[in-house]
């Protein structure tokens, strides 16, 4: 019903956004992953667990992708996602799967996409604080699949020489390189973000190559307030608007 949603304006991106009133609404993290991974030329791009389809429509509007698509495995937002597609009249650009990640082999054929991002739930089952407003545990728990099942996703899905970019919590960056290494994925950049400059990270951005070797690059941080409470310079030139 419309009284239980909202509709939110990305000013920077060009977009506005339907969204749960109450249910889960996406943070900064989608954001911050795609300026992350716009450096790398990418002509295609899939999002696993795209929510409202936040970062299809912000890869095709902002940063020029030709074609993203966005997997949601929950139907009701897999389906207001699609609302957000035609609200921003980018039928064109951006099509939603309501699917599990764990079925993408019946959905696409191996190395589809140039391009994989993901911001995949971070918490395993039973662990943390559970919301008391409906939908937004899905985004934050583990459910059908875990972090393995998503990086396997993405490694099927990118071409050879593609790129495969990841938010991720910092307190599961060993498993996220130990499974790395499980399926041949060699990380190539990660960059640590914080709030604050005094701040512990919050998350982890993190690009994987499949099919060659590399050597890690760790990026400075990335600090997402200032001294004043606002904005840092390169946040507010990511997020700001």
């Amino acid at each position: 019903m419309k009284g239980e949603e909202t509709i939110d304006e990305l000013r920077r991106c060009g977009l506005r956004l339907i969204q749960p009133r109450d249910g889960y609404r996406f943070s900064l993290d989608p954001l911050l992953l795609c300026d992350f991974a716009s450096g790398r030329t990418a002509e295609t791009a899939i999002d696993l667990g795209t929510g409202c389809g936040v970062m299809p429509l912000v890869l095709a509007r902002r940063y020029g992708i030709g074609r993203a698509v966005g997997v949601e495995s929950h139907h009701p937002m897999a389906a207001l996602a699609e609302r957000n597609v035609v609200l921003n009249s980018l039928e064109g650009s951006v099509a939603i799967v309501a699917d599990d990640i764990l079925h993408m082999r019946r959905r696409f054929p191996v190395s589809s996409f140039d391009l994989v991002v993901s911001n995949p739930p971070y918490r395993r089952p039973g662990t943390g604080r559970v919301s008391p407003r409906p939908g937004r545990d899905l985004a934050r728990h583990e459910s059908t699949a875990g972090l393995a099942d998503f990086l396997a996703a993405a490694k099927y899905l990118v071409r050879p020489g593609g790129n495969i970019c990841f938010i991720y919590h910092p307190s599961r960056l060993d498993e996220f390189m130990a499974c790395c290494r499980e399926l041949k994925l060699a990380p190539v950049r990660l960059r640590m973000v914080h709030g604050t400059i005094a701040a512990e990270a919050r998350m982890f951005l993190v690009e994987l190559v499949k099919g060659r070797k590399g050597e890690l690059t760790v990026e400075p941080p990335l600090i997402i307030y200032g001294d004043d409470g606002g904005y840092g310079a390169e946040a507010e030139e990511i997020l700001g608007g």
